[in-house]
C-alpha cells in the first residue's frame, strides 16, 4: 500500500507534543493509571511493549539508530503507547498496536458476544415478549470488523488499554452502533360474532306461546396489539467522526491504514483483502487524456492519497477521507474549485449535468443507494475509459462496468473548472 509521508510526519508531530505534554503533568498521565492487581500500570506496559516491538522489528531500526534512541527516552520516562520520533523508522511504532494481545482479543470477544447476546434476544422475541396479535420486524444485521474497534479503542485510549479500562467505552460503542427500537401499536378493529336471540311465537289455534330462536351476526371492537421491532447497526466505522477528537481521528485512521501493523491479530477480517492481500493496483491513465493541463492537475494532486483507508466522515489527510471528503479535498488542494466541504449531494449541485457519451476525464461521476440515504451516495474522479478514482475501501482506481457500479449509477457532472 502507498503511504503518504506527509500524513506519518503529522502523526509523528502530535505524539510528540502528547507525548511531552504527558510527562510534564506530574500524577495525571493517562498511561500511569494502575491496570492488575500487582501494581503495574499502562506506562510500565506501553514502556515494555515498545521494546518487545523493536526487538522483534530489529531490521526495521539497523543503522538509524532508532531503537537506542528509543530506549533511552523511555527509560528517561517520557514513554507512553504512541511514542513516535523524527526518524524515519517511528511510523511503524506510531501506527502500531501496542496493547498486549490477551486485552486486544478480550475486547473483540466481549463485544462479540455483546452481539451474540442481542441476536439471542431478537430470536426469541416473540417468546420472551408474549401478549400481541402480531409482530413486525425491520432488523439491520448485526456484525463489526475487529479492526475497527480494536484501532477506536486504541486511538481513545492514546495507543493502548486494557480490557479492564474499556469497559465504559465497549458499551457505549455498543449502545451507539446498536440502536434498538420497540413500539407498541395498538388498533381498534373489528370481529364478526354469531348471536342468538329469540320472538315469542303464539299458536293461532291452541293460543300458546312459545319461543321461536334464531342467530344472527354483529360487528363488535377490539383491541389489536402489534409490537413493531426496529433494529438499526449505524456500522462501528462510522462512529469515529462524531466521537473522537481530530486528534484522536487522525490516530484511527493510522492504525486503519496499517492494520496496527498486526495481519496476524484478526485473519477472517476483511481489510485484510482489502488492504494486504489485495491492495489498490497501480492504474495508467491514457497519455491522450493527460493533455488538458487542469485534469492533469487534478489527478496529481488526487493520487497523493492511493490506498489511504476510508473514514467516515473524515476530509483531510491527517484524518483520511469518505468519499465526498476526498473529491471536496482534491478539488480545493488543487486549486481548481474551491468547494469547502461538501457531501455527494452538495457536489452534484454544484455541478453540471453531462450524459455518458459527454462525459470527459476530470468530470465527477455520481451514485445513488450505495447505502440508506436519500439523494446521492456516492461520487468519485472520472478519469475516462470507465474508470474512476475515489474514496473506495481504500482510495483507489475501480472500473465503473462492474454490475454494482452500473447498478448505482446516478449521473456524471462537470465542476466549473
Amino acid at each position: 500500500m502507498k503511504k503518504s509521508k506527509n500524513m506519518n510526519k503529522h502523526y509523528q508531530k502530535q505524539s510528540i507534543k502528547k507525548e511531552y505534554a504527558a510527562a510534564r503533568k506530574s500524577g495525571k498521565q493517562t498511561a500511569a493509571k494502575a491496570t492488575s492487581k500487582t501494581g503495574s500500570t499502562v506506562k510500565e506496559k506501553a514502556g515494555d511493549k515498545v521494546k518487545e516491538f523493536v526487538s522483534k522489528h530489529k531490521g526495521v531500526f539497523i543503522g538509524i539508530g532508532v531503537g537506542m534512541m528509543l530506549l533511552i527516552l523511555l527509560s528517561a520516562g517520557i514513554s507512553s503507547c504512541t511514542a513516535m520520533f523524527s526518524s524515519s523508522g517511528t511510523s511503524v511504532i506510531a501506527s502500531s498496536y501496542l496493547s498486549e494481545d490477551e486485552d486486544m482479543l478480550g475486547a473483540e470477544a466481549q463485544y462479540s458476544q455483546m452481539e451474540a447476546d442481542l441476536k439471542e434476544s431478537l430470536d426469541n422475541y416473540e417468546r420472551d415478549h408474549p401478549g400481541y396479535d402480531e409482530y413486525h420486524f425491520e432488523l439491520d444485521g448485526i456484525s463489526h470488523d475487529p479492526y475497527v474497534l480494536t484501532s477506536i479503542l486504541s486511538a481513545m485510549n492514546e495507543g493502548c488499554y486494557t480490557l479492564e479500562g474499556v469497559q465504559e467505552l465497549l458499551q457505549t460503542l455498543f449502545d451507539k452502533q446498536y440502536i434498538l427500537t420497540e413500539t407498541e401499536v395498538v388498533e381498534v378493529r373489528y370481529r364478526t360474532e354469531t348471536r342468538e336471540a329469540s320472538y315469542p311465537v303464539t299458536d293461532p289455534e291452541t293460543g300458546q306461546t312459545h319461543l321461536e330462536y334464531y342467530t344472527y351476526e354483529v360487528e363488535v371492537p377490539y383491541d389489536y396489539y402489534i409490537m413493531n421491532v426496529k433494529l438499526v447497526n449505524f456500522d462501528l466505522s462510522h462512529l469515529p467522526v462524531y466521537i473522537m477528537t481530530e486528534e484522536e481521528l487522525e490516530l484511527y485512521a493510522g492504525y486503519m491504514e496499517t492494520l496496527g501493523n498486526r495481519e496476524d491479530l484478526f485473519p477472517d477480517s476483511e481489510y485484510l483483502s482489502l488492504y494486504i492481500a489485495n491492495p489498490p493496483t497501480a492504474y495508467a491513465i491514457d497519455a491522450a487524456f493527460q493533455t488538458d493541463e487542469k485534469f492533469t492537475i487534478l489527478i496529481e494532486e488526487a493520487e497523493k492519497y492511493l490506498g489511504f483507508p476510508y473514514v467516515w466522515g473524515g476530509s483531510t489527510p491527517e484524518t483520511s477521507f469518505d468519499c465526498s471528503g476526498f473529491v471536496s479535498y482534491v478539488l480545493t488542494n488543487s486549486g481548481l474549485v474551491n468547494t469547502g466541504k461538501l457531501g455527494a449531494q452538495g457536489l452534484y449541485n454544484i455541478c453540471t449535468h453531462v450524459s455518458k457519451a459527454d462525459a470527459q476525464p476530470g468530470d465527477l461521476i455520481f451514485f445513488k443507494g450505495t447505502y440508506d440515504t436519500p439523494g446521492v451516495s456516492h461520487v468519485g474522479i472520472y478519469v475516462g475509459d470507465n474508470v474512476m478514482l475515489h474514496c473506495g475501501d481504500p482510495i483507489q482506481y475501480t472500473s465503473i462496468d462492474t454490475p454494482y457500479w452500473q447498478s448505482h449509477f446516478f449521473a456524471f457532472g462537470r465542476p466549473n473548472y
